[in-house]
């Protein structure tokens, strides 16, 4: 909704949607244009959340000025791109209200890096997001390996598209991944993120870097998620590059089921509350014996898990599950 205190128009929630934020200031696309806004006083009160108002929420908007306006009220998230802010024990919403999320990996510089991708998918599984996989700067991989590399994930359902920014190749194949939605775009920097922005809104000035010689990563441009207008129905939001990949508030016994080719498997164990671990007579160790899971796949899932059952005793799950009851969707 956006009101004027001279003539009080109104539209719809879906109409006022966040596209940037710079500090105290959030840039609102309107269907009368960008309205640069703070956040009204009471609202902060009754919210006290860093991730009070986001890229990508839909907000209520009271013109103050020419351009110029105060968000009133933030609709509720149908859901959002939650990680772990580093070094603090809190949610960072990276998106709201994402339609898919789009997990960017390099073929190579930097090196293809499945562990990263997997907790990607983990994030976006345990918030029901659905994903695709782009693989980009295929042009660097003429033999394949990268590409080979994805195949057991094409083989569980994920939708893999593979690009180059340089050639054009899938391109248009990404065009109609993205039309008519607000997706996310995230992965490690360097990936090429901006460049794939760029190849669809040219004229935009977007920075784009290197990858580092001496440590093969990428360096960050992009330094804030920002949401992009491709066309009328089409949005993309740039997200950051991520360096680790901080999980937030999953307890370890839910991670199965976020490794969806374990999910045919899960209540076949012996014991009901197998952790696919160690345990004797586990249906999805047997699938891995049995070539049914890719052993990759199984093995980062083993290190993700440890990880998950630090924090839960470090944490406690009760505190965890505090802490996910606020993490972002409201």
């Amino acid at each position: 909704m956006v009101t004027e205190e001279a003539d009080h128009t109104s539209a719809a929630w879906s109409d006022n949607i966040v596209i940037r934020v710079r500090g105290p200031f959030y840039d609102v696309l309107t269907p009368q244009g960008v309205i640069r806004c703070v956040v009204r006083g009471a609202l902060k009160k009754e919210r006290r959340r860093e991730d009070l108002v986001v890229v990508g929420d839909r907000v209520e908007v009271r013109v103050v000025a020419p351009g110029e306006g105060v968000i009133e009220a933030v609709a509720p998230r149908r859901r959002a791109l939650v990680r772990r802010a580093r070094d603090r024990e809190a949610a960072q919403v990276i998106v709201a209200n994402p339609d898919q999320l789009v997990v960017v990996m390099a073929a190579s510089q930097p090196e293809l890096s499945l562990g990263m991708l997997d907790r990607f998918l983990v994030v976006a599984e345990s918030q029901d997001l659905p994903t695709v996989i782009c693989l980009n700067k295929v042009d660097l991989d003429p033999e394949g390996c990268a590409r080979a590399a994805l195949e057991p994930y094409r083989a569980i359902g994920y939708q893999v598209v593979e690009t180059s920014v340089v050639t054009g190749e899938g391109l248009s194949a990404l065009w109609q991944i993205l039309e008519g939605k607000l997706s996310a775009l995230a992965g490690p920097s360097g990936v090429g993120k901006t460049s794939l922005v760029k190849a669809f809104r040219p004229e935009l000035d977007l920075r784009i870097g290197a990858v580092s010689e001496a440590t093969g990563r990428g360096r960050h441009t992009t330094t804030a998620s920002e949401l992009i207008q491709l066309d009328e129905r089409t949005f993309l939001v740039d997200t950051p590059g991520i360096g680790v990949l901080h999980l937030w508030a999953i307890l370890p016994e839910e991670l199965g089921r976020c490794f969806r080719e374990f999910r045919r498997y899960l209540g076949a164990c012996a014991y009901r509350d197998c952790r696919h671990l160690d345990e004797p007579d586990c249906a999805v160790r047997a699938a891995v014996e049995a070539g049914e899971i890719d052993a990759g796949r199984y093995e980062r899932y083993r290190a993700i898990y440890r990880e998950l059952e630090e924090e839960a005793e470090r944490y406690g799950r009760w505190e965890i599950e505090r802490l996910r009851r606020g993490r972002g969707a409201r």
